[in-house]
């Protein structure tokens, strides 16, 4: 290994993300989301058992509910480099950044056949059905009421017996 190389970031990096964000945008299709928004379909996918969807893509974790803080950065690089590639179409107005599935969105999805990624497309569609009618603003009250966006780390504490004060 050169002195000067780095690791490939696999897990949580902005590549990662940015094909969950190809998924999504793809699933959204003809509409898009802003970046807000898609941060929050992005726990929607990965924890749908939280919010009554399918079983979760990922192994729930404690303390996933702060995920979305750390992801947002990473989000932001992932659909950089995804425009980057034609597979994400960017559009400014005066309400702000959306995020649209490109040209080549399409054909991505259709061509990776392994059972992770079909499962993620199921949970991206279900996403985009449950969700699609929510601006990121109802979207952001409606996960903090819930407790989706914080405290998800205090879940079954009433089942483990614990009051919280």
């Amino acid at each position: 290994m050169k002195k000067n190389s780095r690791a490939v970031e696999t897990f949580n990096s902005p590549f990662e993300l940015g094909v969950r964000m190809v998924y999504l945008l793809n699933s959204l299709q003809p509409s898009g989301a802003d970046l807000q928004k898609l941060v929050l379909l992005d726990y929607a996918v990965i924890y749908s058992d939280d919010l009554g969807g399918p079983s979760s893509l990922h192994t729930p974790v404690p303390y996933r509910g702060s995920e979305y803080l750390s992801r947002r950065d990473i989000i932001a690089q992932g659909l950089h480099l995804m425009s980057t590639r034609g597979l994400v179409d960017v559009a400014m107005d005066e309400t702000g950044i959306t995020y649209f599935a490109g040209d080549a969105a399409r054909a991505m999805v259709g061509a990776l056949m392994s059972p992770y990624l079909r499962e993620l497309k199921m949970r991206c569609e279900w996403a985009a059905t449950v969700f699609t009618a929510f601006n990121s603003r109802q979207m952001t009250e409606w996960f903090a009421q819930q407790g989706h966006l914080w405290g998800a780390e205090f879940e079954g504490a009433g089942a483990r017996g614990h009051q919280w004060q």
